[in-house]
């Protein structure tokens, strides 16, 4: 068999500007643990529009290739590579699985070097490090399995890992996107109570109750503390967790939370931006986290996920609303950035 040569990518040029989709040059073999893998499906997570947004800061890396969720098949292994064969079936992830950790691939683009880390799903074809990929079911749906990398992934590390929610807790959640529905799907997993979800989109609101969240509130035309007051009968709440890296909302999280109440921050504030809280309740029991893709371990989660799945116990086609090609890949971040986008989006190549 020919390996490709060449693939179609979305390439980040300069921040806040839309991708550039063109064709660049693969590496002309592969190194120690590299994979080459075509890209089949591929989500968009809010960290790729964080990143065109620049919310780390400058961007000293451009131009370079983005993507860190997806499903694809492996055409070819480089050295040492003993995880992964020709003609698997893999999720692609960003944190760390089995297998060798490799250096990222050397991509061209108008003969000038391409930026990539060790996994990139914006692109047809894609050289990933072996420890990115975790093998599934070859009869596994292929337009599901990018979920796995990060948003159920994320979502679930984010309940049983960070947040340790307990039978029966209470826990409000701020933005159900796609990590968001993940977290209010695996709060009622563990039946926890109430789960609240707030959301600016009335869209997202009513998927999230479908799966799971047995309140909801509307930030643009509900008050917020008012309605959870309502609901919870004025007792503060064990678990809240932020999406939305903004500030004030952040804030208002660790204000709504017990003496030994645990605030999970998932969302990432701007670089310049800074919360403001009354630090002395974390001497005494609070905390507050930020977390790291939930901790979760890909190895062992994704398979778990994916049984899980098959057993009719873990909802998964309910959370792809809307495709797009990778053509069309602006206007999906544009649909997403508007709240057009109710669940998780797909880049189909």
């Amino acid at each position: 068999m020919d390996l490709p040569t060449t693939a179609k990518a979305a390439i980040l040029t300069q921040q806040h500007q839309p991708l550039v989709v063109d064709q660049i040059h693969l590496p002309s073999e592969l190194d120690v643990g590299q994979v080459l893998v075509e890209v089949l499906y591929s989500g968009i997570c809010g960290s790729q529009i964080g990143e065109i947004n620049g919310v780390k800061g400058p961007d000293k890396y451009l131009p370079h290739l983005l993507g860190h969720e997806g499903c694809g098949r492996v055409l070819a292994v480089g050295p040492g590579v003993s995880q992964l064969e020709p003609g698997d079936t893999v999720v692609m992830h960003w944190r760390k699985g089995n297998g060798i950790n490799a250096k990222p691939a050397h991509y061209t683009w108008n003969n000038k070097p391409l930026n990539a880390g060790q996994i990139t799903t914006f692109n047809d074809y894609a050289v990933v490090s072996e420890n990115r990929l975790t093998r599934i079911p070859d009869n596994f749906d292929h337009k599901l399995a990018p979920l796995l990398g990060c948003a159920v992934t994320t979502g679930f590390g984010v309940v049983q890992n960070d947040a340790c929610l307990g039978i029966g807790e209470s826990v409000v959640v701020f933005g159900a996107g796609g990590v968001g529905l993940n977290i209010i799907q695996a709060a009622a997993m563990v039946s926890a109570y109430p789960i609240i979800a707030i959301d600016r989109y009335d869209s997202k609101l009513k998927l999230a109750a479908t799966l799971g969240a047995t309140h909801t509130i509307n930030a643009r035309n509900m008050d917020v503390r008012q309605t959870l007051n309502h609901i919870t009968r004025g007792t503060l709440l064990d678990v809240a967790i932020d999406n939305t890296g903004n500030t004030s909302v952040i804030e208002s999280c660790y204000q709504l939370t017990h003496a030994q109440g645990r605030v999970i921050l998932v969302g990432v504030p701007c670089h310049h931006e800074n919360i403001n809280i009354h630090s002395l309740p974390l001497h005494f029991g609070k905390t507050l986290t930020g977390s790291h893709g939930g901790q979760s371990r890909p190895a062992i989660d994704i398979p778990r996920l994916v049984t899980l799945h098959q057993a009719g116990r873990l909802e998964l086609s309910a959370l792809i609303t809307h495709e797009y090609s990778l053509n069309n890949i602006n206007q999906a971040i544009h649909d997403i950035r508007e709240g057009i986008v109710t669940g998780r989006c797909l880049i189909y190549f």
